[in-house]
């Protein structure tokens, strides 16, 4: 499998050195130099398998002989060894519940292909590794949850202090071991930058062998693939156009579901549900392109200002490989095209989490909740679809906002009832590249 820089379409790398090296040297973002379609066997053969198979099927045909059949097997059956079920709401909506992983988020299907990717690349090296990831509440968790104490590799995650819900903190505070949380006095766009400055830091990177777990990472998006064709498994009996509904943040999910597409899955429309953060809603509105500083929501995993993964959507629409640019009007055009994206503030997000609760009985997160109000202003115009909304994460990860939301107490699962009480460690953080990488340097040389 070769990959190209989304800035430089001749600047080619096989996957182990895209996997760590997160970002190419001239910041763009790595990308497949062909996206193969899964053959009509796999459809075929689609209602017999579970999420695990469809995974080595997917794997096998876009890395192609990059590694070999047994080692695949084993990355991909260690890493998804957890279900994501469709539940039906409606004949119009369903919920894709992506939260059964370790950490309660969906995140933990890249964290955990990623561990046993890079685990399995990082054989025979000197030197340690040292993962560098910058969160908005669940990227954090799931990275924690997948590589610690994973020989020769350490993690450093950066998260913007008092922007996270207190058990996402913990999550990233209370592991200890290979695992450090630099609490970040900014927001995630700070931590963000950070780290990308990190990687173009060749000083920096001649010293100390460094690779990101954020969806930067190409191997991240590969197996978060592997839900949109598990989900359309299991609704394709229904013989509706299949819409999904995205909550979106650095819109690395996104993009995810856009590859899967690329390999043939029968996908009718996707839709880009955020929150105040509305930055590619807009583009998708106007054809205007314009990051800004992000602001904080009860969906905090979306408060993303300057999604990196536009460079991907913007790629992949782009006929011009490694030379797309957002002001391309056929690009836009194209693009809302297959995505529609719509915005919702914090006060008709806290009504969506009451509403779904007494139409359906079932309790949704905020960032769900977003995708339901998405899903729901689309039908309005569509309703010929069955719309899945991909839940990201368990609702008791955000406890304080569910339990204000719906005026009483909510579920919390024993996994994150235990870490409840353990003591958070984290190192504090200013927001300037001279500090952190001091920091970095002093602590991990």
């Amino acid at each position: 499998m070769q990959l190209y820089s989304t800035k430089n379409l001749d600047h080619k790398v096989d996957l182990k050195r895209a996997v760590f090296e997160g970002l190419p040297p001239d910041n763009g973002l790595y990308m497949p130099v062909s996206i193969p379609k899964l053959p009509s066997s796999f459809f075929e053969k689609l209602p017999d398998l579970n999420i695990t198979e469809i995974g080595i099927e997917v794997c096998r045909c876009l890395l192609g002989d990059t590694i070999a059949e047994t080692d695949l097997r084993n990355i991909v059956e260690t890493a998804i060894n957890f279900p994501a079920p469709v539940m039906q709401l409606d004949e119009q909506k369903a919920i894709l519940e992506l939260f059964h992983g370790p950490s309660l988020a969906f995140k933990d299907f890249g964290a955990r292909f990623m561990a046993q990717l890079m685990s399995y690349f990082n054989q025979g090296e000197e030197q340690d590794l040292t993962i560098l990831v910058a969160t908005s509440g669940d990227t954090g968790g799931a990275v924690a949850a997948g590589f610690y104490q994973t020989p020769g590799i350490r993690v450093v995650i950066l998260y913007p202090s008092g922007k996270v819900s207190p058990l996402q903190e913990k999550q990233l505070t209370t592991l200890g071991h290979n695992i450090t949380a630099l609490e970040v006095d900014g927001t995630f766009d700070d931590c963000q930058a950070l780290v990308k400055q990190a990687f173009l830091d060749q000083d920096l990177r001649s010293k100390i062998r460094i690779s990101s777990a954020n969806s930067i990472n190409i191997s991240r998006l590969i197996p978060q693939s592997f839900y949109y064709f598990d989900a359309y498994r299991q609704v394709m009996d229904q013989g509706k156009k299949l819409v999904f509904c995205v909550p979106s943040g650095n819109f690395g999910n996104l993009t995810a579901g856009l590859l899967a597409h690329k390999m043939g899955l029968p996908v009718h429309h996707f839709i880009a549900a955020t929150n105040s953060n509305d930055v590619v809603p807009a583009y998708l509105r106007e054809g205007d392109y314009i990051p800004r500083p992000s602001v904080r929501t009860i969906s905090n995993a979306m408060d993303v200002g300057n999604p990196s993964n536009f460079a991907r959507m913007i790629d992949l629409f782009s006929t011009a490989k490694g030379r797309g640019v957002p002001t391309d009007n056929g690009i836009w055009k194209d693009m809302k095209g297959m995505i529609s994206g719509y915005a919702f503030d914090d006060p008709t997000t806290e009504k969506a989490v009451q509403s779904v609760k007494t139409t359906y009985n079932y309790t949704i997160d905020p960032h769900g909740a977003v995708g339901y109000l998405a899903l729901d202003s689309y039908q309005a115009d569509h309703p010929d679809t069955l719309g899945l909304i991909l839940e990201t994460a368990h609702p008791a990860k955000f406890r304080e906002d569910m339990e204000r939301i719906m005026d009483g107490p909510i579920h919390i699962p024993e996994r994150l009832a235990a870490i409840e009480n353990d003591i958070k460690v984290s190192v504090k953080m200013g927001i300037g590249y001279k500090e952190f990488s001091s920091w970095l340097k002093d602590n991990l040389l």
